[in-house]
């Protein structure tokens, strides 16, 4: 792999030093690779920092309104401007472990050798304190009433899933070629998850690497729009809001991805905000739907 092309893709906001931890950790990586970091308008700091601890990272500008999949879809496009042979999405508060991009490489060169190689390679992450499980990949939920995608408990053994949660995603250029870019018709959430279902769909395939390769925390639901302490006008305004689920991002995943009863799917979400029962089945899980701003 010491050959190969690779770029990661990451944005932030606001959050310096968690960023740089991040910086830190992947740097300790056995690989080489270039790194594409949105700075969405960030007002601490950030590309300051970045610049004077890392100067090779290539920084790009964002209008502070571009959110998860605005600011990761531009530094995408713009490393798809030098057709790399890998593209490594990475949320900053993702800590990698020393081998994990070895990890990754590996699990991709395996299913090459396997016959697939337009795979995506999924990494999982858990938390730092508790040891358990956080984001990783998705497969879709087997009640037939719900179109949740759960996240899928790691292993010991290479996964395949149906789709993926963004923290710390492999996608080889083949897969990239086929695919593209995000779904500009997302904006916070949603996009990662799309991008997965797109990508088997035009027959590749998302696979979840065995055990962990980092950490990343859990987000609270607190003051989210699940959070059934907030009155119900409070929670209305902010399921609608980019971090929940906005009317025209969410119509577009639906639609396209629910079926044909995809409007029953569609208006859960709205009523599970009005009557803050949090196990009204609705796409996706709370990790998801409570993605902070990377």
């Amino acid at each position: 792999m010491n050959q190969a092309k690779i770029a990661v893709l990451m944005t932030c906001y606001n959050r310096r030093d968690t960023t740089l931890v991040c910086l830190q950790a992947l740097y300790n990586q056995d690989s080489i690779f270039d790194v594409y970091l949105v700075d969405d308008g960030s007002s601490d700091g950030t590309s300051d920092a970045v610049r004077a601890n890392y100067p090779a990272v290539k920084i790009l500008k964002g209008n502070g309104n571009l959110f998860w999949v605005g600011g990761m879809r531009l530094a995408f496009a713009e490393a798809l401007k030098e057709n790399y042979d890998y593209y490594l999405w990475l949320n900053d508060d993702t800590l990698l472990e020393p081998n994990a991009l070895s990890k990754l490489f590996v699990t991709h060169h395996h299913l090459t050798e396997k016959g697939s190689p337009n795979s995506i390679i999924v990494g999982s992450t858990r938390d730092a304190a508790t040891g358990k499980p956080t984001y990783g990949g998705a497969v879709r939920s087997k009640h037939w009433y719900s179109n949740k995608y759960e996240f899928l408990q790691p292993s010991q053994e290479l996964q395949q899933c149906d789709t993926m949660y963004g923290n710390c995603v492999l996608i080889p250029r083949s897969v990239a070629q086929r695919v593209g870019n995000l779904d500009p018709a997302f904006i916070h959430s949603l996009g990662d998850l799309d991008y997965g279902l797109r990508a088997r769909k035009l027959g590749c395939s998302v696979w979840m690497a065995s055990g962990f390769i980092g950490t990343c925390s859990r987000n609270s639901i607190q003051g989210s729009w699940v959070d059934t302490k907030l009155s119900v006008r409070d929670r209305l305004r902010k399921v609608l809001q980019p971090k929940g689920f906005p009317i025209r991002a969410w119509t577009v995943f639906a639609k396209r991805h629910s079926g044909p009863f995809w409007f029953f799917y569609w208006i859960l979400p709205y009523l599970r905000a009005v009557i803050g029962y949090r196990n009204l089945s609705a796409s996706p899980t709370f990790s998801e739907e409570l993605k902070q701003y990377q």
